[in-house]
């Protein structure tokens, strides 16, 4: 399927679009995306089913992409699914598609196409297991509709960056059959404590996405009710997880366990950063920092030692429209006041997307340039959330964008090692402002060799 809205350092700038209407054609256009919503049902049928096929029919008029809706499993042909870049399964139930029909939606999965899948998506073709493994888990019981507490776990995914770090909603609650949160990377959750019928002993994914045989899956376990698609947050959540389906928004969505809060949003979450040098961080309400002034660095003074063997993950956004915000992650360093001893003697993976290759986003600044194909495909424009993992083990540093592998650093210098240090993130100057959320880690086995696999390899 094809990828639109990546932008590059040499057309940066250029906003994101989601692309134009198409006409219906034999195969896809390269003008605009393309969603097919199907809604057949075989089974119990959701008296809201009208009202999502509109809300989609709305979200595709104001942000750019067609949209086809049918019933008919007879559109699952591989020429006709050739022209959809993701196929929404809205609130379907029962078994819905014949053998042939299950062997091209398949195929065009593996292909590059993207699922959505809304609410009784779980509740779909329990003897297909390519299926399962696609919608993440199936449907087991509900309790009665009444209101419950949403905890987002992920709020730099397209679907669920616009929301609070907690969201109280009504809506009829799933219980699934099994916990899918080892397989996919889980989006928000229930708080079991906040209503009544939870059967997943506090552990109750709800939303989730993942890649998944070569496409993209998302699935959202809420949209029961015909007042879900009249409710502005639910629609932002569905066009979040609609464009990163499509390809139009890049997201990290393989699974993440393991991993310790540094920086959760809130006020107690900063006892343990210093700021170094001048400028400082705001933190807003909704948990995110964002920077002012500089050159400083805000740096994590709680770990004592330091990290020797560690993923850090952590979302990051730039302000303006050019992508020219400097900013960036510094790793193995040690303890300072001085902001310059973490340049001098640690490493800064960069933000900044307007820089000379070894100096832009992706970089290991000033010693080695990101992969920029990869890194393009992968980079969101400013003003939308990316996520960094930053992996240390021994003296190699690799780097994900989005899930993607974008540079892989060995360092030689025998001045410098990543084996200890501090980690921080850098304020640059007063026309610089970048913001960041959810800086979290995961210490891996100080025995981990340097070529060794871990979690998201």
């Amino acid at each position: 399927m094809h990828t639109t809205g990546r932008w590059t350092t040499a057309v940066v700038g250029a906003a994101l679009l989601l692309g134009c209407v198409s006409e219906p054609a034999a195969s896809h256009s390269a003008d605009g995306d393309r969603v097919l919503v199907f809604s057949k049902t075989a089974g119990f049928r959701h008296d809201s089913i009208p009202e999502g096929v509109a809300a989609v029919r709305e979200l595709g008029a104001s942000a750019g992409f067609s949209v086809d809706a049918t019933e008919d499993a007879a559109a699952f042909t591989p020429r006709n699914l050739r022209r959809y870049d993701a196929v929404v399964f809205l609130s379907t139930t029962g078994d819905v598609l014949d053998p042939t029909q299950q062997r091209a939606f398949e195929g065009y999965i593996r292909h590059g196409g993207g699922y959505v899948g809304i609410h009784a998506a779980a509740d779909t073709e329990y003897d297909w297991a390519f299926y399962g493994g696609l919608a993440g888990a199936y449907f087991q019981s509900h309790p009665a509709i009444q209101p419950a507490t949403v905890v987002v776990e992920d709020r730099a995914h397209p679907s669920t960056s616009e929301l609070s770090p907690t969201w109280n909603r009504t809506d009829e609650w799933y219980n699934y059959r099994t916990n899918p949160r080892d397989r996919v990377h889980v989006l928000a959750s229930l708080d079991e404590s906040s209503y009544t019928g939870g059967t997943m002993n506090g552990d109750h994914p709800i939303a989730w996405c993942q890649a998944y045989q070569g496409g993209r899956a998302f699935y959202t376990g809420f949209g029961h009710t015909k007042e879900s698609y009249a409710d502005p947050a639910f629609r932002s959540h569905l066009l979040g997880g609609i464009r990163y389906a499509t390809g139009d928004a890049q997201a990290d969505c393989r699974p993440e366990n393991g991993y310790r809060p540094l920086f959760d949003g809130t006020a107690d979450s900063l006892a343990d950063w210093k700021q170094a040098g001048p400028g400082s961080f705001t933190r807003s309400e909704d948990g995110t920092l964002t920077s002012s002034g500089g050159m400083g660095m805000l740096w994590y003074a709680g770990s004592g030692q330091g990290f020797g063997s560690y993923s850090l993950k952590l979302d990051w956004k730039m302000a303006s429209a050019s992508g020219d915000d400097n900013s960036g992650v510094f790793v193995g360093f040690p303890p300072s006041d001085d902001p310059w001893s973490a340049v001098d003697n640690g490493y800064e993976i960069q933000i900044d997307a307007t820089d000379v290759p070894e100096k832009t986003t992706g970089s290991v600044y000033g010693f080695r340039s990101a992969d920029l194909n990869k890194r393009d495909r992968a980079l969101n424009p400013p003003g939308e959330w990316n996520t960094y993992e930053i992996r240390v083990e021994g003296e190699r540093l690799r780097v994900w964008l989005n899930g993607v592998k974008i540079n892989d650093f060995t360092n030689t210098d025998p001045a410098r090692s990543l084996c200890d240090g501090q980690v921080g993130i850098q304020n640059h100057g007063a026309g610089d402002q970048v913001s960041f959320r959810d800086i979290r880690i995961r210490e891996l086995p100080a025995k981990a060799s340097s070529t060794g696999a871990s979690q998201g390899d």
